[in-house]
């Protein structure tokens, strides 16, 4: 009897894992119809063709290196290729470790709903270096990302290959506010920094020149879809449904997930209406998805309320970001950086808050570790890139938008210039 009820847990978890997985796979829409809308059309085809196409590299990359780098041992390759891990083996293990309480999945669930998590990662890259960076050159950094960098530093935080530094400080992060986001932001600042700001973006005399999206209901339909799809990330982060703790866990983390989106679009709502005296839906969509961004670190243990706090505060803070970063010049088409990578950083220091078991100077630490490595590694794979082949197209085809330049057709045809 009790081989017959863990074989239905196996077979209930192993589905709500790949059930979130396809969740956070359909991120992918969201994030390429949020930038979609959010660059000029000129722009649109070759933003598209970046987001499909990172999203094949990063499923590719994964498969090859990556999955083994962050867990080792080859479990994909042992594990999948050999006709995936046995019920027959997952009891072995459940004997072993105990059976309350473990959770026992497919492998080759588990290495679908932690390949869409790389995915995500590098989509946060797209947004911000988009219309003035050569479509092969950012696929190139896109397989460096996905298949050593991002994975080497979730093998020292969900992988246990704990850097020992990391290790003694408990660093915790649920469901990648700073492994996820904060990583990807990382990416997308070293690539700016040398990638320098779109044509006429800023004046000689420093004014800031506001560049408009094109399609502002792109940009909603994508940050309603991302809005979806995070329950899929946080809630699948939760490993297992099948038994009564784990049910209400998923329950909590869904129902702090959207309330701190629901927060961080209201706070950035206000906080844009006092600042400019209009409602910017610009701000109010970054303000949803700085919410979702701040909340993934810890969705298990705040209320309700508390978790619509941190999201409001986090819409506050991608406000004034947005606005920091173009004041030092710093060119983020889509604000990534801003609702990544600051937010992912306040999501992670307000874990312990909530969370006994973590600690204001562990949270610290980890993400240093994480943003430094991201960082440095990813600077030095865009100077190669710059200095081999250039980062940059040229100024006339920034001019006449990278949808012919870089993929010889156009969004919108039947529109004359």
């Amino acid at each position: 009897m009790e081989n017959q009820i863990f074989e239905l847990q196996y077979a209930l978890d192993t589905f709500y894992f790949l059930i979130c997985g396809a969740l956070v796979m359909w991120m992918a829409a969201g994030f390429a119809m949020l930038e979609a809308g959010l660059v000029r059309s000129k722009n649109t085809t070759e933003i598209l063709t970046k987001n499909i196409g990172l999203f094949a590299i990063a499923c590719t990359m994964y498969m090859i290196c990556g999955y083994h780098f962050m867990y080792g041992g080859g479990i994909f390759l042992e594990g999948i290729m050999g006709g995936d891990t046995l019920v027959a083996d997952a009891l072995a293990a459940s004997a072993e470790n105990g059976f309350e309480g473990d959770s026992v999945y497919s492998s080759a669930a588990d290495f679908f709903f932690q390949v869409v998590f790389v995915a995500t990662s590098m989509s946060i890259v797209s947004g911000a270096v988009a219309e003035r960076m050569k479509l092969w050159v950012f696929f190139a950094f896109a397989i460096i990302m996905t298949g050593f960098i991002y994975p080497m530093e979730g093998s020292w935080t969900w992988g246990g290959n704990e850097v020992p530094f990391i290790g003694a400080l408990n660093f915790t992060d649920f469901a990648g506010s700073g492994i996820v986001h904060m990583a990807g932001a990382a990416a997308a600042l070293a690539g700016v920094l040398l990638l320098g700001a779109r044509k006429g973006k800023y004046g000689k005399n420093g004014e800031i020149r506001a560049i408009p999206g094109a399609n502002l209901p792109l940009a909603a339909l994508g940050t309603l879809i991302l809005w979806l799809g995070w329950f899929g990330f946080n809630g699948g982060s939760v490993l297992k449904l099948g038994d009564i703790a784990n049910a209400n866990s998923v329950a909590i983390v869904f129902m702090n997930t959207n309330a701190a989106a629901a927060g961080g679009a209201i706070g950035a709502l206000i906080i844009a209406r006092l600042i400019f005296g209009k409602a910017d839906l610009t701000m109010l969509l970054n303000g949803a998805l700085a919410g979702l961004v701040a909340i993934t670190a810890g969705p298990d243990t705040p209320t309700p309320l508390l978790a619509t706090v941190f999201g409001m505060i986090a819409g506050v803070i991608v406000v004034f970001s947005i606005l920091a970063l173009d004041k030092m010049k710093i060119d983020d088409p889509v604000g990534a950086i801003s609702v990544h990578g600051v937010v992912g950083f306040f999501g992670v220091m307000i874990v312990p808050i909530t969370n006994s078991d973590a600690s204001f100077l562990g949270q610290l630490g980890g993400a240093a570790v994480i943003f430094i490595w991201v960082f440095v590694t990813s600077l030095i794979v865009w100077g190669i890139l710059k200095a081999v082949v250039g980062l940059r197209i040229s100024e006339e085809d920034e001019y006449e938008g990278a949808d012919l330049s870089e993929c010889g057709q156009e969004a919108y045809p039947e529109f004359v210039k």
